[in-house]
């Protein structure tokens, strides 16, 4: 104690230290246990909402973008015009060689449209064909489309001779063909054909996943097929992309140059993936608007808790507590249950994003700026919801708010 001017001994300022003011609100939370954990629980759902969006929606577009890497940005698709004016285009017989002379051209391959049924046995009605395609093409169409077998093995070139078909990944699972582990054959035109192979899906030509392709002197021999190109795929010298696709046209047809198309496939990943963008946009509006519903939920709380503890605010004033103490006390209860929900909400939100991408078979992929932000997010949050109860505690009357209670 210090002396005054009249002799007599001071009373020292009430001090309240960082760990009693964590105490004494850690304590008042602890006897409202339940109270607290709902309203921690409205912040961790909407923490959660906003890691797990931003995780997956990194781990997917990772996966896109590996998928598109693997499968080259360097294919062009080749196919009759279908624009106004365009009628009945064809591509030119010579096509797939006129184009595998161009020097920037690395590999090529074309399908032939076979006008003819594919069923899984004879006794099948003729109208019920389950929407699958039969097309022709040659030995080099794996190579050019990146492809891979998923069963069996792809055409060879003795087999471009005879009947023997290749099945597309939903082909197969439209016709019932599970493995190859017994010899299979499929009911194709007016022949039974033995089915040498069934193919992965292919990511950049979704069409012959559903198409059943048999060899290209196959299908002109049995078949009676005039070898017009339905597609043509073609790789690319990456560096001169954009000057070959302009040059197709006039390549390929001379004469009506707008009678062909030239397409890139993998244009419509990465559309998916500026679109997968936009929906990220959108869940994260979503979970913001899940943690605003949790700041309020906090911010009730408190001013409920204020209400109802307006005698032990009364009683603590009168024994030498300050207002900055009240406010301290309160704001600490705001930022626990803000903080404690961050936490919650990003564990949860990294488990989800881990399951996920589990399932789907992604790389996980959570970025740095989704936990840290998360939990930023939740202090600052109750933070903001912690204000108004603070200073309306601590601006009570220590006489008035022992004589309400």
């Amino acid at each position: 104690m210090t002396a005054t001017a009249d002799g007599s001994e001071a009373i020292p300022a009430s001090r309240l230290r960082l760990a009693e003011v964590v105490r004494v609100g850690l304590h008042a939370l602890a006897t409202r246990r339940l109270r607290a954990a709902l309203s921690a629980l409205g912040i961790a759902i909407g923490i959660a909402s906003l890691v797990s969006v931003l995780g997956l929606s990194e781990s997917s577009r990772s996966d896109l973008i590996d998928q598109i890497d693997a499968l080259g940005t360097n294919l062009l698709t080749v196919s009759p015009g279908t624009g106004f004016g365009a009628g009945d285009a064809s591509l030119p017989q010579t096509a797939t060689s006129t184009i595998g002379r161009l020097p920037t051209v690395e590999a090529t391959s074309a399908v032939y449209a076979v006008d003819a049924g594919v069923y899984r046995n004879d006794l099948v009605p003729a109208n019920l064909t389950g929407g699958i395609s039969v097309y022709a093409t040659d030995t080099r169409l794996m190579e050019t489309l990146n492809g891979s077998m998923a069963h069996g093995s792809f055409l060879s070139e003795a087999q471009r001779d005879y009947p023997a078909a290749v099945v597309g990944a939903v082909a197969a699972e439209r016709l019932g063909i599970r493995d190859l582990e017994t010899p299979v054959r499929v009911w194709l035109g007016d022949r039974w054909v033995n089915v040498a192979g069934v193919l992965d899906t292919f990511a950049l030509a979704a069409d012959l996943d559903r198409a059943v392709l048999i060899g290209d002197r196959a299908a002109e021999e049995y078949y009676d097929v005039d070898l017009e190109p339905a597609a043509i795929y073609i790789r690319v010298d990456r560096r001169y992309l954009d000057g070959t696709r302009d040059l197709l046209p006039a390549t390929i047809d001379p004469e009506n140059p707008e009678e062909v198309e030239v397409s890139r496939p993998s244009d419509l990943l990465e559309a998916q993936a500026a679109a997968e963008s936009t929906f990220t946009a959108l869940f994260l509006g979503l979970g913001a608007v899940a943690l605003l519903v949790g700041a309020i939920g906090i911010a009730n709380v408190m001013v409920i808790g204020v209400m109802e503890r307006r005698g032990e605010i009364g009683l603590r004033r009168a024994i030498g507590a300050t207002r900055a103490h009240i406010r301290r006390q309160f704001l600490t209860e705001a930022l626990t249950l803000a903080a404690t929900g961050g936490i919650a909400g990003t564990l949860l939100g990294v488990a989800a994003t881990y399951s996920y991408s589990a399932v789907q078979g992604w790389r996980v992929i959570i970025p740095p700026v989704a936990i840290g932000g998360g939990i930023a997010a939740a202090v600052v949050i109750g933070a903001v919801a912690g204000i108004y109860p603070a200073i309306r505690a601590a601006r009570m009357s220590p006489t008035e708010a022992l004589r309400s209670d």
